[in-house]
């Protein structure tokens, strides 16, 4: 696959403490805690709220759509409103979520999607629901087409090049670590056509981490990420000094739904490179909001290895 792509990996132990993939969006939270109620209600005014913004309704609508009862609130929703793009959005997303966990829902899911596509033809998210499905369940080629279906309406959506290049990390395992790996010309490509703010200029960090992943699982690499030579390189150095600058440089106007996430990558990278007073700063403004990636790579419980790391940073910063 050439480039212009809660990544999924290999099961894994459940966590012990459960690491809310909401991020700490007080708007989402409540709105969740609503829908579990079966007040959709809430719902339809934080999306409303959300707009346009599609790095941030992707995020907010995947979140919702693992609540409990998420498919069944959206149907009601959908009676009550038959021509709501929200609610369709809202089911296709459910849907998917239960067929990550059941294939026999695999039709259901992709007939909800398009349904929601078409009530909404400019909205990338029942692609990026699609592009989640296929990234567990599709072809190389499905997945290269949903990809470009979210990126002809979003060229710069943030959760669909995560799934792109935790996809294209899986190629070819025995190359070992290849620094000319397609995951990092891909990551690199995306980040410089980006625009200066974006996110995506995590992206060739985000490389590194999903690269390690499957070099781990494969046994090329330590399972102790921090004793890898992986970010330790001179192409990881450089990769990991040109993210770090980018966050320095606009870390007062990031504040988006998903920027935790890069953050995560970024004070992962930084503390297993062997620099923890950088890695103490990027704790720091990640409080308390930790992701499963990439400290559950490549068999960790995320908690623990988060905790571990921000306390052993913060203690040498």
């Amino acid at each position: 696959m050439p480039p212009p792509p809660p990544p999924f990996g290999r099961a894994r132990k459940r966590a012990t403490h459960p690491l809310d993939p909401a991020l700490g969006d007080a708007d989402l939270i409540a709105a969740r805690a609503a829908l579990i109620q079966g007040r959709w209600t809430a719902v339809r005014e934080l999306l409303a709220h959300t707009g346009t913004d599609w790095d941030l309704r992707g995020h907010r609508l995947t979140v919702l759509a693992a609540a409990q009862g998420a498919a069944a609130w959206g149907e009601e929703w959908r009676i009550a409103e038959p021509d709501s793009a929200d609610a369709a959005a809202l089911i296709g997303c459910a849907t998917v979520a239960r067929a990550l966990g059941d294939r026999r829902y695999c039709p259901e899911a992709t007939d909800a999607c398009h349904r929601a596509a078409a009530l909404a033809p400019e909205d990338p998210t029942p692609w990026l629901a699609l592009l989640l499905l296929a990234r567990r369940r599709g072809t190389e080629d499905e997945v290269v087409r949903l990809f470009d279906a979210v990126r002809v309406r979003h060229q710069d959506h943030h959760m669909a090049h995560h799934l792109m290049v935790a996809r294209l990390a899986e190629r070819h395992p025995e190359l070992g670590r290849d620094p000319l790996h397609e995951v990092y010309d891909f990551a690199a490509w995306s980040a410089e056509h980006a625009s200066p703010d974006s996110p995506l200029a995590v992206l060739p960090v985000v490389a590194h981490a999903e690269r390690y992943r499957v070099l781990a699982a494969a046994g090329s690499e330590p399972p102790d990420p921090a004793a890898s030579g992986h970010w330790r390189s001179r192409r990881a150095r450089q990769v990991l000094r040109t993210a770090f600058d980018w966050w320095l440089e606009w870390e007062e106007r990031l504040d988006r739904g998903r920027i935790r996430t890069d953050l995560n990558y970024l004070a992962h990278a930084k503390f297993c490179e062997g620099r923890p007073a950088e890695a103490a700063a990027l704790f720091h403004r990640i409080g308390p909001h930790a992701t499963r990636a990439p400290w559950a790579y490549p068999d960790r419980d995320p908690y623990d290895a988060f905790h571990a790391a921000r306390s052993a940073a913060l203690g040498a910063a």
